[in-house]
């Protein structure tokens, strides 16, 4: 594949710099780097200094000041200093998770791409890392369409290819393996791209199934990391894969998944639960008569987990972990699912089964404290979670919506109530499609 040069820009892609703008930027030394770009960046390493509260401000100033530093940025990505390169990275990162800059972002989107390549091709671990999760943002700035596409024909091979790699240090791994997972979710038009992902992805974590270990169970070891995101990669794609090739799936895994409930990694053993979780939610879905052969053995497995008392382990973790269980063990003895809600502005979002749950959980973890602006502004994650256009509201509406907590209280009760029932009558008519498998 051939990867456009740094320097060739199309003639819909970032202009030149106005004047005042630096337009070569001189590379910092790494003592330089940690003084001056530093502090350049700093304004940026906070998402709350995105923020719009406080005074009334020049809006339009405003922005152009963003876009004047942030075109900076992008020419730092490019710098002889390594330092000065992730930390221009890092700022780009906290940007992109707390604002929408979609028309910024799709002028200068194959520079972008071209930095992040070089990033990820010529960087150490700490510079693969950040190249990986700007790529995630740039992917969720943009959503899904052909510029999307053109970006993931571009670093798709490249990440993989560090996935791949055995000599490649596992934090970069693990980052360009949820980075795989994030950028082909949205890029969902290309069935053929969305296979050859997943396979690869599966050639990572199935390594973790190999049991050369002793009696007690599966061992932990430096690659577990990267098994974990590579299986929660994977799990994110499932959701979105064709019925038959879900049923292929889970004809493929649903045996062998149970035998990393004995990892001795607690973040293992919780990404294989969950997973285990929604693939049951997916068989049933096809067949409301779904059977499972292994399911008492399966069941004592969870139920073991969703009750701890190992005196080994830390308080914290079994408290996480029971918590965890006793979610898996309702949702496969009892096809049942605890209804979590989102706020986010003036909106609601009922989390109300573990499919929804494993998309969320995804873009929090790369989003960060920008989740809750992205789900107000984002339009492609407003499609994701069927939340419809942006809901735009002045101060004034907003203030005459505030209802009392008891109300509140109320309503939310009614509501719970409502879907609860109307969830019984859907299982309860669900229609029998025939055999499973």
């Amino acid at each position: 594949m051939n990867f456009p040069d740094a320097n060739e820009e199309t003639s819909h892609e970032a202009k030149p710099l106005e004047c005042g703008q630096p337009r070569n930027v001189q590379p910092f030394s790494d003592e330089d780097a940690s003084i001056e770009t530093m502090s350049h960046c700093s304004g940026f390493s906070d998402p709350a200094s995105f923020t719009e509260d406080g005074p009334e401000v020049d809006e339009e100033a405003t922005q152009e000041d963003l876009e004047y530093k942030l075109k900076g940025f992008i020419d730092l990505t490019l710098d002889k200093s390594a330092k000065t390169r992730q930390a221009a990275l890092e700022s780009l990162k906290s940007a992109f998770s707390s604002k929408i800059l979609y028309e910024f972002v799709m002028e200068r989107r194959m520079t972008l791409a071209d930095s992040i390549e070089r990033c990820i091709k010529k960087g150490k671990s700490d510079e693969q890392c950040a190249a990986a999760g700007l790529a995630c943002l740039l992917c969720v700035q943009m959503g899904s369409g052909i510029e999307s596409e053109e970006i993931f024909k571009t670093l798709g091979p490249v990440l993989k290819k560090i996935v791949c790699d055995g000599t490649a240090s596992i934090q970069a791994r693990q980052a360009c393996a949820t980075c795989l997972g994030i950028c082909c979710f949205i890029i969902t038009d290309d069935i053929t791209e969305l296979h050859s992902t997943m396979e690869c992805l599966e050639n990572i974590f199935t390594k973790a199934y190999q049991r050369d270990r002793d009696t007690n169970g599966v061992s932990s070891t430096h690659n577990t990391v990267l098994h974990i995101s590579a299986l929660l990669a994977w799990t994110l794609l499932l959701t979105i894969c064709p019925m038959n090739e879900v049923k292929k799936k889970i004809e493929m895994h649903l045996h062998k998944l149970p035998s990393l409930l004995s990892c001795d990694d607690l973040n293992m053993r919780i990404a294989a639960g969950e997973t285990l979780a929604l693939l049951f939610e997916l068989a049933r879905e096809t067949d409301a008569d779904f059977f499972y052969e292994d399911m008492e053995l399966l069941t004592e497995k969870l139920r073991a987990l969703a009750t701890d008392g190992n005196k080994h382990r830390a308080k914290v973790d079994k408290r996480k972990q029971r918590s965890v269980f006793r979610d898996v063990l309702r949702a496969v003895e009892e096809r049942d699912f605890p209804t979590e809600m989102v706020k986010f502005g003036p909106e609601r979002m009922y989390i109300d089964c573990w499919v929804k749950k494993q998309t969320y959980d995804t873009f929090k973890e790369v989003l960060g404290s920008g989740m809750q602006y992205h789900l107000q502004s984002n339009d492609f994650l407003r499609n994701v979670f069927e939340l419809g256009p942006p809901v735009m509201l002045d101060a004034a509406t907003l203030k005459t919506m505030k209802i009392s907590r008891f109300e509140r209280h109320l309503y939310n009760s009614a509501a719970f109530k409502a879907r609860t029932k109307a969830r019984s009558k859907c299982r309860d008519k669900r229609a029998d499609v025939g055999e499973f498998f």
